[in-house]
Protein backbone atom coordinates (compact mmCIF):
# COMPACT_ATOMS: atom_id res chain seq x y z
CA UNK A 1 0.00 0.00 0.00
CA UNK A 2 1.24 3.11 -1.14
CA UNK A 3 2.12 5.48 2.28
CA UNK A 4 -0.51 8.20 2.55
CA UNK A 5 0.81 11.71 3.48
CA UNK A 6 -1.86 14.46 4.11
CA UNK A 7 -1.92 17.98 5.24
CA UNK A 8 -3.36 18.50 8.62
CA UNK A 9 -4.64 21.92 8.67
CA UNK A 10 -4.67 21.61 13.01
CA UNK A 11 -0.46 21.14 12.44
CA UNK A 12 -0.10 23.09 9.22
CA UNK A 13 2.50 20.12 7.34
CA UNK A 14 2.02 17.29 5.77
CA UNK A 15 1.51 14.39 8.07
CA UNK A 16 1.92 10.32 7.67
CA UNK A 17 -1.77 9.39 7.56
CA UNK A 18 -2.94 6.46 10.15
CA UNK A 19 -6.40 5.67 10.35
CA UNK A 20 -7.52 4.49 14.12
CA UNK A 21 -8.50 1.44 12.54
CA UNK A 22 -6.12 -0.26 10.15
CA UNK A 23 -7.37 -0.30 6.52
CA UNK A 24 -10.55 1.94 7.63
CA UNK A 25 -11.03 5.82 7.40
CA UNK A 26 -13.97 7.29 9.12
CA UNK A 27 -14.65 11.12 7.38
CA UNK A 28 -17.35 13.89 8.12
CA UNK A 29 -17.75 16.14 5.35
CA UNK A 30 -19.51 19.38 5.94
CA UNK A 31 -22.62 19.72 3.09
CA UNK A 32 -25.17 22.23 2.35
CA UNK A 33 -27.56 24.28 3.86
CA UNK A 34 -30.20 23.87 2.00
CA UNK A 35 -31.79 26.97 1.26
CA UNK A 36 -31.21 27.36 -2.46
CA UNK A 37 -29.40 25.50 -5.30
CA UNK A 38 -25.88 24.21 -4.42
CA UNK A 39 -23.53 26.91 -6.36
CA UNK A 40 -20.43 26.05 -7.84
CA UNK A 41 -18.06 27.41 -5.16
CA UNK A 42 -19.76 24.47 -2.78
CA UNK A 43 -19.29 21.94 -5.31
CA UNK A 44 -15.43 22.80 -5.08
CA UNK A 45 -15.32 21.46 -1.87
CA UNK A 46 -17.27 18.40 -2.14
CA UNK A 47 -15.40 17.51 -5.83
CA UNK A 48 -12.30 17.56 -3.23
CA UNK A 49 -13.82 15.41 -0.68
CA UNK A 50 -14.99 13.00 -3.49
CA UNK A 51 -11.17 13.33 -5.14
CA UNK A 52 -10.51 12.20 -1.12
CA UNK A 53 -12.99 9.67 -0.54
CA UNK A 54 -11.89 7.87 -4.51
CA UNK A 55 -8.09 7.90 -3.74
CA UNK A 56 -8.17 6.70 -0.10
CA UNK A 57 -10.63 4.04 -1.80
CA UNK A 58 -8.08 3.26 -4.92
CA UNK A 59 -5.58 3.22 -2.12
CA UNK A 60 -6.61 0.34 -0.50
CA UNK A 61 -8.80 1.98 2.19
CA UNK A 62 -12.36 1.37 3.20
CA UNK A 63 -13.87 4.54 3.71
CA UNK A 64 -16.94 5.55 5.86
CA UNK A 65 -18.26 8.87 4.96
CA UNK A 66 -21.15 11.20 6.75
CA UNK A 67 -22.16 14.28 5.33
CA UNK A 68 -25.03 16.44 7.22
CA UNK A 69 -27.74 18.49 5.62
CA UNK A 70 -28.10 21.54 7.25
CA UNK A 71 -32.11 22.14 6.72
CA UNK A 72 -33.14 24.33 10.16
CA UNK A 73 -31.38 27.46 9.89
CA UNK A 74 -32.01 31.60 9.90
CA UNK A 75 -31.96 32.06 6.13
CA UNK A 76 -34.69 28.69 5.43
CA UNK A 77 -36.66 29.79 8.37
CA UNK A 78 -37.33 32.94 6.73
CA UNK A 79 -37.44 32.16 3.11
CA UNK A 80 -40.18 29.63 4.31
CA UNK A 81 -41.93 31.94 6.26
CA UNK A 82 -41.89 34.48 3.28
CA UNK A 83 -43.33 31.31 1.33
CA UNK A 84 -45.54 30.14 3.81
CA UNK A 85 -44.77 26.53 4.34
CA UNK A 86 -42.71 24.20 6.29
CA UNK A 87 -39.05 24.17 6.59
CA UNK A 88 -39.68 20.91 5.65
CA UNK A 89 -41.59 22.04 3.05
CA UNK A 90 -39.35 24.87 1.83
CA UNK A 91 -35.99 22.58 1.98
CA UNK A 92 -37.37 18.87 0.03
CA UNK A 93 -37.00 20.53 -3.56
CA UNK A 94 -33.25 21.39 -2.57
CA UNK A 95 -32.41 18.44 -1.20
CA UNK A 96 -33.61 16.64 -4.56
CA UNK A 97 -31.82 19.29 -6.76
CA UNK A 98 -28.31 18.90 -4.53
CA UNK A 99 -28.47 14.87 -5.20
CA UNK A 100 -29.50 15.88 -8.68
CA UNK A 101 -26.27 17.91 -8.82
CA UNK A 102 -24.06 14.86 -7.20
CA UNK A 103 -25.11 12.72 -9.55
CA UNK A 104 -24.35 14.79 -12.30
CA UNK A 105 -21.21 15.63 -11.21
CA UNK A 106 -20.77 11.90 -10.67
CA UNK A 107 -19.51 12.47 -6.90
CA UNK A 108 -19.88 9.31 -4.86
CA UNK A 109 -22.66 8.85 -2.84
CA UNK A 110 -21.60 9.04 0.86
CA UNK A 111 -22.56 6.03 3.28
CA UNK A 112 -24.52 8.56 5.46
CA UNK A 113 -26.91 12.23 4.97
CA UNK A 114 -28.06 12.68 8.26
CA UNK A 115 -30.55 15.87 8.72
CA UNK A 116 -30.14 18.14 11.20
CA UNK A 117 -33.99 17.89 12.24
CA UNK A 118 -33.82 14.10 12.66
CA UNK A 119 -31.38 14.40 15.01
CA UNK A 120 -32.01 17.20 17.54
CA UNK A 121 -32.38 14.30 20.35
CA UNK A 122 -28.55 13.81 19.81
CA UNK A 123 -27.96 17.28 20.21
CA UNK A 124 -30.05 17.51 23.27
CA UNK A 125 -27.96 15.30 25.11
CA UNK A 126 -24.81 16.55 23.74
CA UNK A 127 -26.12 20.45 25.79
CA UNK A 128 -26.82 18.70 28.54
CA UNK A 129 -23.12 16.94 28.61
CA UNK A 130 -21.44 20.61 28.22
CA UNK A 131 -23.86 21.89 30.90
CA UNK A 132 -22.86 19.03 33.50
CA UNK A 133 -18.87 20.19 32.69
CA UNK A 134 -19.60 23.28 33.10
CA UNK A 135 -18.94 24.57 29.48
CA UNK A 136 -22.05 26.09 28.86
CA UNK A 137 -23.90 28.66 30.53
CA UNK A 138 -28.06 29.53 29.97
CA UNK A 139 -29.22 32.76 29.29
CA UNK A 140 -33.17 33.28 29.18
CA UNK A 141 -33.98 30.45 26.76
CA UNK A 142 -30.62 30.30 25.05
CA UNK A 143 -28.05 28.10 25.83
CA UNK A 144 -24.11 29.08 25.06
CA UNK A 145 -20.73 27.69 24.81
CA UNK A 146 -18.57 29.57 27.40
CA UNK A 147 -14.75 29.54 25.71
CA UNK A 148 -12.99 30.49 28.17
CA UNK A 149 -13.62 27.51 29.87
CA UNK A 150 -11.84 25.65 26.96
CA UNK A 151 -7.89 26.66 26.94
CA UNK A 152 -7.64 24.76 23.46
CA UNK A 153 -10.02 27.32 21.50
CA UNK A 154 -8.20 28.77 18.67
CA UNK A 155 -5.48 26.17 17.85
CA UNK A 156 -6.84 24.95 14.41
CA UNK A 157 -7.78 28.74 12.58
CA UNK A 158 -4.70 30.65 14.72
CA UNK A 159 -7.48 33.03 16.13
CA UNK A 160 -7.29 33.95 19.76
CA UNK A 161 -10.23 35.20 21.50
CA UNK A 162 -10.13 38.99 21.73
CA UNK A 163 -8.19 39.27 18.12
CA UNK A 164 -9.85 41.14 15.13
CA UNK A 165 -11.58 38.90 13.91
CA UNK A 166 -13.75 38.12 16.96
CA UNK A 167 -15.37 41.45 16.76
CA UNK A 168 -16.82 40.51 13.15
CA UNK A 169 -18.04 37.28 15.22
CA UNK A 170 -21.82 37.57 14.73
CA UNK A 171 -24.11 38.30 17.71
CA UNK A 172 -26.75 35.50 17.04
CA UNK A 173 -29.11 38.12 17.51
CA UNK A 174 -29.10 36.96 21.30
CA UNK A 175 -27.79 38.13 24.74
CA UNK A 176 -24.42 36.16 25.55
CA UNK A 177 -21.82 36.83 27.88
CA UNK A 178 -19.07 37.60 25.53
CA UNK A 179 -18.58 38.04 21.79
CA UNK A 180 -16.57 34.76 21.09
CA UNK A 181 -19.15 32.78 22.72
CA UNK A 182 -21.72 30.60 20.72
CA UNK A 183 -25.06 29.61 20.61
CA UNK A 184 -25.98 26.09 21.44
CA UNK A 185 -29.68 26.52 21.72
CA UNK A 186 -31.66 28.69 20.24
CA UNK A 187 -34.97 29.98 22.55
CA UNK A 188 -38.17 29.46 20.72
CA UNK A 189 -39.41 32.74 19.10
CA UNK A 190 -42.84 33.60 17.55
CA UNK A 191 -42.99 32.08 14.34
CA UNK A 192 -40.57 29.80 13.91
CA UNK A 193 -40.40 26.10 14.61
CA UNK A 194 -39.23 24.61 17.44
CA UNK A 195 -38.46 21.32 19.88
CA UNK A 196 -39.02 20.74 23.53
CA UNK A 197 -36.19 20.13 25.58
CA UNK A 198 -34.80 20.24 29.01
CA UNK A 199 -33.93 24.14 28.62
CA UNK A 200 -37.32 25.27 27.14
CA UNK A 201 -38.66 25.20 23.71
CA UNK A 202 -36.23 26.58 20.53
CA UNK A 203 -34.17 24.82 18.08
CA UNK A 204 -30.07 24.02 17.85
CA UNK A 205 -27.62 26.37 17.03
CA UNK A 206 -25.44 25.54 13.43
CA UNK A 207 -22.49 24.59 15.20
CA UNK A 208 -23.91 21.95 17.61
CA UNK A 209 -25.16 20.00 14.46
CA UNK A 210 -22.23 18.81 12.95
CA UNK A 211 -20.86 17.50 16.34
CA UNK A 212 -23.41 15.70 17.67
CA UNK A 213 -24.24 14.17 13.96
CA UNK A 214 -20.61 13.52 13.55
CA UNK A 215 -20.11 11.25 16.87
CA UNK A 216 -23.20 9.65 16.18
CA UNK A 217 -22.11 8.36 13.19
CA UNK A 218 -18.44 7.97 13.70
CA UNK A 219 -17.53 7.74 17.28
CA UNK A 220 -16.37 10.34 19.31
CA UNK A 221 -13.01 10.37 18.08
CA UNK A 222 -12.53 9.93 13.94
CA UNK A 223 -10.05 10.22 11.16
CA UNK A 224 -10.71 12.96 8.59
CA UNK A 225 -13.03 16.10 9.23
CA UNK A 226 -13.01 18.29 5.96
CA UNK A 227 -14.60 21.52 4.35
CA UNK A 228 -14.03 24.64 2.73
CA UNK A 229 -11.16 27.27 4.55
CA UNK A 230 -14.41 29.58 5.43
CA UNK A 231 -15.88 27.02 7.59
CA UNK A 232 -12.05 27.00 9.49
CA UNK A 233 -13.11 30.16 12.00
CA UNK A 234 -15.40 29.75 13.67
CA UNK A 235 -17.49 26.79 12.93
CA UNK A 236 -14.66 24.23 13.02
CA UNK A 237 -13.12 25.88 15.50
CA UNK A 238 -16.45 25.82 17.62
CA UNK A 239 -16.92 21.80 16.73
CA UNK A 240 -13.69 20.90 18.46
CA UNK A 241 -14.48 23.18 21.65
CA UNK A 242 -17.66 21.82 22.32
CA UNK A 243 -16.70 18.19 21.44
CA UNK A 244 -13.70 17.84 23.29
CA UNK A 245 -15.25 19.61 26.46
CA UNK A 246 -17.96 17.10 26.32
CA UNK A 247 -15.86 13.81 25.68
CA UNK A 248 -12.09 14.60 27.25
CA UNK A 249 -11.21 13.19 23.99
CA UNK A 250 -9.17 14.55 20.60
CA UNK A 251 -12.59 15.21 18.53
CA UNK A 252 -10.60 14.59 14.72
CA UNK A 253 -7.06 13.32 14.28
CA UNK A 254 -6.72 14.91 10.21
CA UNK A 255 -8.04 18.25 9.39
CA UNK A 256 -8.24 19.27 5.77
CA UNK A 257 -10.01 22.37 4.01
CA UNK A 258 -10.03 23.45 0.23
CA UNK A 259 -9.56 26.95 -0.75
CA UNK A 260 -11.62 29.35 -2.26
CA UNK A 261 -13.63 28.97 -6.24
CA UNK A 262 -12.82 32.73 -7.45
CA UNK A 263 -14.34 33.30 -11.16
CA UNK A 264 -11.93 35.27 -13.28
CA UNK A 265 -9.71 36.71 -10.46
CA UNK A 266 -12.99 37.25 -7.89
CA UNK A 267 -14.76 36.52 -5.40
CA UNK A 268 -18.28 34.53 -6.34
CA UNK A 269 -21.85 37.17 -5.80
CA UNK A 270 -24.41 37.25 -7.11
CA UNK A 271 -24.60 41.30 -6.88
CA UNK A 272 -21.30 40.85 -9.63
CA UNK A 273 -22.78 38.80 -11.72
CA UNK A 274 -20.57 35.73 -11.62
CA UNK A 275 -22.87 33.49 -8.97
CA UNK A 276 -23.26 30.61 -11.22
CA UNK A 277 -24.99 27.14 -10.26
CA UNK A 278 -24.63 23.68 -11.90
CA UNK A 279 -28.22 24.66 -13.63
CA UNK A 280 -26.92 27.94 -14.61
CA UNK A 281 -23.88 25.66 -16.68
CA UNK A 282 -25.79 22.95 -17.85
CA UNK A 283 -28.37 26.16 -19.86
CA UNK A 284 -24.82 27.38 -21.47
CA UNK A 285 -24.27 23.52 -22.82
CA UNK A 286 -21.38 22.79 -20.88
CA UNK A 287 -20.96 18.91 -19.95
CA UNK A 288 -20.99 17.68 -16.85
CA UNK A 289 -17.49 15.71 -17.07
CA UNK A 290 -15.90 18.74 -18.16
CA UNK A 291 -17.57 20.85 -14.70
CA UNK A 292 -15.97 17.95 -13.28
CA UNK A 293 -12.63 17.85 -15.09
CA UNK A 294 -12.07 21.33 -14.19
CA UNK A 295 -13.27 21.74 -10.37
CA UNK A 296 -11.41 18.09 -10.05
CA UNK A 297 -7.40 19.20 -11.54
CA UNK A 298 -6.51 21.95 -9.07
CA UNK A 299 -5.05 21.20 -6.20
CA UNK A 300 -7.58 21.49 -3.35
CA UNK A 301 -4.86 23.80 -1.35
CA UNK A 302 -4.76 26.32 -4.40
CA UNK A 303 -7.65 28.68 -4.83
CA UNK A 304 -9.09 27.70 -8.15
CA UNK A 305 -9.90 30.40 -10.54
CA UNK A 306 -13.01 29.48 -12.77
CA UNK A 307 -12.96 31.15 -16.37
CA UNK A 308 -15.12 29.92 -18.95
CA UNK A 309 -11.84 29.70 -20.64
CA UNK A 310 -10.67 27.16 -18.55
CA UNK A 311 -14.03 25.48 -18.97
CA UNK A 312 -13.32 25.11 -22.87
CA UNK A 313 -9.83 23.76 -22.21
CA UNK A 314 -11.29 21.17 -19.59
CA UNK A 315 -13.73 20.17 -22.79
CA UNK A 316 -11.43 20.00 -24.80
CA UNK A 317 -9.01 17.65 -22.33
CA UNK A 318 -11.57 15.36 -21.53
CA UNK A 319 -12.54 14.64 -24.86
CA UNK A 320 -9.16 13.52 -25.69
CA UNK A 321 -9.29 11.00 -22.77
CA UNK A 322 -12.65 10.04 -24.07
CA UNK A 323 -11.50 9.65 -27.10
CA UNK A 324 -8.19 7.79 -26.43
CA UNK A 325 -10.39 5.41 -24.33
CA UNK A 326 -12.80 4.37 -26.58
CA UNK A 327 -9.87 3.35 -29.02
CA UNK A 328 -8.38 1.38 -26.65
CA UNK A 329 -11.85 -0.74 -25.65
CA UNK A 330 -12.50 -1.04 -29.39
CA UNK A 331 -8.87 -2.06 -30.32
CA UNK A 332 -8.06 -5.37 -31.53
CA UNK A 333 -4.46 -5.68 -31.97
CA UNK A 334 -2.16 -8.49 -33.11
CA UNK A 335 -1.83 -11.50 -31.01
CA UNK A 336 1.85 -11.65 -29.75
CA UNK A 337 4.62 -11.86 -26.89
CA UNK A 338 3.89 -8.55 -24.97
CA UNK A 339 6.74 -6.39 -25.07
CA UNK A 340 8.38 -6.40 -21.53
CA UNK A 341 9.14 -2.58 -22.20
CA UNK A 342 5.55 -1.29 -22.91
CA UNK A 343 4.18 -3.45 -20.17
CA UNK A 344 6.58 -2.22 -17.79
CA UNK A 345 5.33 1.38 -18.95
CA UNK A 346 1.75 0.66 -18.37
CA UNK A 347 2.43 -0.23 -14.86
CA UNK A 348 4.96 2.59 -13.77
CA UNK A 349 2.18 5.00 -14.73
CA UNK A 350 -0.25 3.36 -12.20
CA UNK A 351 2.40 3.13 -10.06
CA UNK A 352 3.10 7.32 -10.46
CA UNK A 353 -0.47 7.99 -10.35
CA UNK A 354 -1.09 6.22 -6.84
CA UNK A 355 2.28 8.16 -5.43
CA UNK A 356 0.90 11.25 -6.51
CA UNK A 357 -2.35 10.68 -5.08
CA UNK A 358 -1.01 9.58 -1.91
CA UNK A 359 1.43 12.64 -1.44
CA UNK A 360 -1.33 14.94 -0.38
CA UNK A 361 -3.81 14.43 -3.24
CA UNK A 362 -1.15 15.36 -5.83
CA UNK A 363 -3.80 15.62 -8.58
CA UNK A 364 -1.98 17.76 -10.86
CA UNK A 365 0.83 14.55 -10.92
CA UNK A 366 -2.10 12.05 -11.54
CA UNK A 367 -3.55 13.79 -14.21
CA UNK A 368 -0.06 13.69 -15.80
CA UNK A 369 0.25 9.90 -15.80
CA UNK A 370 -2.89 9.43 -17.49
CA UNK A 371 -1.93 11.81 -19.99
CA UNK A 372 1.91 10.10 -20.29
CA UNK A 373 0.26 7.16 -21.09
CA UNK A 374 -2.00 8.32 -23.66
CA UNK A 375 0.98 9.53 -24.88
CA UNK A 376 3.24 6.29 -25.38
CA UNK A 377 -0.23 4.01 -26.31
CA UNK A 378 -1.76 6.18 -29.15
CA UNK A 379 0.44 5.51 -31.88
CA UNK A 380 1.20 1.94 -30.99
CA UNK A 381 -2.83 1.74 -31.71
CA UNK A 382 -2.27 4.05 -34.67
CA UNK A 383 0.45 2.30 -35.71
CA UNK A 384 -1.35 -1.15 -35.38
CA UNK A 385 1.75 -2.63 -33.17
CA UNK A 386 0.12 -2.51 -29.69
CA UNK A 387 -0.47 -6.25 -28.76
CA UNK A 388 -3.50 -8.04 -27.38
CA UNK A 389 -2.14 -8.41 -23.97
CA UNK A 390 -0.54 -4.71 -24.01
CA UNK A 391 -4.10 -3.30 -24.81
CA UNK A 392 -5.77 -5.04 -22.11
CA UNK A 393 -3.44 -4.10 -19.37
CA UNK A 394 -3.71 -0.36 -20.84
CA UNK A 395 -7.33 -0.36 -20.75
CA UNK A 396 -7.62 -1.96 -17.22
CA UNK A 397 -5.48 1.17 -15.81
CA UNK A 398 -7.50 3.64 -17.70
CA UNK A 399 -10.52 2.38 -16.24
CA UNK A 400 -8.59 2.24 -12.64
CA UNK A 401 -7.47 5.60 -13.21
CA UNK A 402 -11.42 6.40 -13.55
CA UNK A 403 -12.48 4.95 -10.19
CA UNK A 404 -10.40 8.42 -8.93
CA UNK A 405 -11.03 10.82 -11.72
CA UNK A 406 -14.79 9.29 -12.75
CA UNK A 407 -15.36 10.87 -16.13
CA UNK A 408 -14.69 7.97 -18.90
CA UNK A 409 -17.64 5.28 -18.58
CA UNK A 410 -21.12 6.26 -19.43
CA UNK A 411 -22.95 4.64 -16.53
CA UNK A 412 -26.49 5.43 -14.90
CA UNK A 413 -29.75 6.25 -16.21
CA UNK A 414 -28.66 7.78 -19.57
CA UNK A 415 -27.59 4.34 -20.74
CA UNK A 416 -31.14 2.74 -19.61
CA UNK A 417 -32.61 5.25 -22.41
CA UNK A 418 -29.89 5.74 -24.66
CA UNK A 419 -28.61 1.91 -25.91
CA UNK A 420 -32.30 0.72 -27.13
CA UNK A 421 -32.52 4.15 -29.91
CA UNK A 422 -29.01 2.80 -30.68
CA UNK A 423 -30.52 -0.70 -31.20
CA UNK A 424 -33.34 0.50 -32.69
CA UNK A 425 -31.56 2.73 -35.18
CA UNK A 426 -28.60 -0.08 -36.13
CA UNK A 427 -31.66 -2.18 -37.00
CA UNK A 428 -33.23 0.78 -39.05
CA UNK A 429 -29.69 0.93 -40.33
CA UNK A 430 -29.63 -2.63 -41.57
CA UNK A 431 -33.31 -2.79 -43.23
CA UNK A 432 -32.03 0.79 -45.06
CA UNK A 433 -34.82 2.54 -43.27
CA UNK A 434 -32.07 5.55 -43.51
CA UNK A 435 -35.25 7.70 -42.47
CA UNK A 436 -35.57 6.46 -39.37
CA UNK A 437 -31.94 5.85 -38.91
CA UNK A 438 -31.24 9.72 -39.16
CA UNK A 439 -34.48 10.80 -36.92
CA UNK A 440 -33.13 9.19 -34.20
CA UNK A 441 -29.51 10.57 -34.68
CA UNK A 442 -31.21 13.80 -34.78
CA UNK A 443 -33.52 12.86 -31.54
CA UNK A 444 -30.68 11.80 -29.23
CA UNK A 445 -28.63 15.06 -30.51
CA UNK A 446 -31.43 17.23 -29.80
CA UNK A 447 -30.60 16.10 -25.97
CA UNK A 448 -26.87 15.97 -26.06
CA UNK A 449 -26.04 12.76 -27.19
CA UNK A 450 -23.63 11.82 -30.13
CA UNK A 451 -23.21 8.87 -32.46
CA UNK A 452 -20.53 7.82 -33.57
CA UNK A 453 -20.65 4.69 -36.68
CA UNK A 454 -17.27 2.75 -36.23
CA UNK A 455 -16.29 -0.68 -37.70
CA UNK A 456 -16.82 -1.91 -34.08
CA UNK A 457 -20.23 -0.68 -33.95
CA UNK A 458 -22.22 2.67 -32.67
CA UNK A 459 -20.33 4.19 -29.89
CA UNK A 460 -22.49 6.92 -28.09
CA UNK A 461 -21.16 10.46 -25.80
CA UNK A 462 -22.32 13.10 -24.29
CA UNK A 463 -21.93 16.65 -26.31
CA UNK A 464 -19.25 18.97 -25.31
CA UNK A 465 -18.47 22.06 -26.29
CA UNK A 466 -16.07 21.66 -29.31
CA UNK A 467 -19.13 19.42 -30.65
Amino acid sequence: MVKVKLFNTYSRRKETFVPLKEGEVRMYTCGPTVYDFVHIGNFRTFMFEDLLRRSLKFLGYKVIQVMNLTDVEDKIIKASREKGVSIFQYTEPYIKAFFEDLRNLNIESAEYYPKATDHIPQMIALIEKLMEKGYAYRLADSVYFDISKFPKYGRLSRIKPGSKAFSRLDADEYEKQEVGDFVLWKGKKEGEPSWESPFGPGRPGWHIECSAMSMHYLGTTFDIHTGGIDNMFPHHENEIAQSEAATGQTFVRYWMHSQHLLVNGERMAKSKGNFYTLRDLEKMNYSFKAIRFLLLTTHYRNPLNFTFEALKQAEKNVDRLLDFFHRLKEYRGPEKEPDPQVMDSITRKKEEFAEALGDDLNISGAISAVFSLMHDINPLIVEHSLGREEAVLALKTMEEFDQVLGILEEKGELEEWVLPLIKEREKARKNKDFATADRIRAELLEKGIILEDTPQGTRWRRKTWGD
